[in-house]
């Protein structure tokens, strides 16, 4: 099963006690998913355009549990009307009486994300969206999101304005606010694994550069010793510059604090660089 799929597995199990949350879930149920049909008899019948068989079975579960409906049940006119009385129509966007409260706000928000709602998994990247058929019900849902103070941003994608986050944290912060506490937990394990992972690659990527720095360095100051060597003459170089050479031809491979440990007295990094560096110079003149 995808991740995705595991939230909504997670959100599907969930029911809040309180029956305006009830509510507030299955308006965003029927307004995202929800499907009004008429029967041949007369009668009426609800359904969920869903292909998550979790879904389908909360929104007849809240049904059952807010408004006593069964699903195998005709209903008349007039409990169509009742229901919609509460719900309101259900394509437009759902009246702000239903989520004056903070839990209806969450509520409502986990009943979209388990209609049209979609994550990525974590493990590859961090995207979570809402695909809406208009953008009326895009831009309540946005709201209510930044109610809670998470950013989003919607984008027309074909004929669904989307609305989407794209950011771990934000994330993470909307799982939390719809009540998915342990895919919650999956997916900050899986960002701290990720952040350990690529910390450990940029110091292993800085160490690898230092490395390849230190060893071009070095093999251009045994190219210019050697070329002073052969050109000019140790005999021909002052005392201290002389032994940088000799032990510097010696040591090859040795860094450059390393190699001032092998002075008589010690000599310091910026005692052995700026030695090595008149050497260079020194090749530089030599060569031109």
């Amino acid at each position: 099963m995808s991740f995705s799929g595991e939230v909504k597995e997670e959100l599907a199990g969930r029911f809040s006690p309180a029956r305006h949350c009830q509510l507030a879930e299955l308006a965003a149920l029927m307004n995202f998913c929800g499907q009004i049909g008429r029967e041949k008899e007369g009668g009426y019948r609800i359904g969920f355009q869903t292909e998550n068989e979790a879904v389908v079975r909360k929104g007849f579960t809240l049904l059952k549990k807010a408004y006593n409906i069964n699903t195998d049940a005709e209903l008349s006119g007039q409990d169509i009307q009742g229901l919609l009385h509460k719900i309101g129509d259900p394509d437009r966007p759902v009246s702000s009486l239903l989520l004056k409260n903070s839990c209806c706000q969450r509520a409502f928000l986990r009943g979209a994300f388990l209609s049209v709602g979609s994550m990525s998994d974590p493990a590859k990247g961090y995207h979570l969206e809402f695909d809406c058929r208009n953008r009326e019900k895009a831009l309540q849902l946005q709201e209510l999101i930044r109610g809670f103070h998470i950013e989003s941003r919607i984008i027309l994608r074909k004929k669904y304005h989307v609305l989407y986050l794209k950011e771990g944290a934000g994330i993470v912060e909307l799982l939390n606010v719809c009540g998915a506490s342990v895919s919650l937990m999956n997916m900050e394990n899986l960002r701290i694994w990720k952040e350990m992972r690529n910390s450990v690659n940029r110091r292993v990527n800085c160490e690898t550069a230092n490395i390849a720095k230190t060893v071009s360095a070095a093999a251009r100051q045994v190219e210019d010793i050697e070329y002073i060597r052969i050109h000019y003459g140790f005999q021909n170089l002052p005392d201290n510059l002389r032994e940088m050479a000799e032990i510097r031809l010696e040591n090859p491979d040795v860094p450059l604090k390393e190699l001032g440990e092998l002075f008589d007295p010690v000599l310091g990094k910026s005692g052995v660089n700026h030695r090595l560096r008149r050497l260079s110079e020194l090749a530089e003149k030599i060569r031109n």
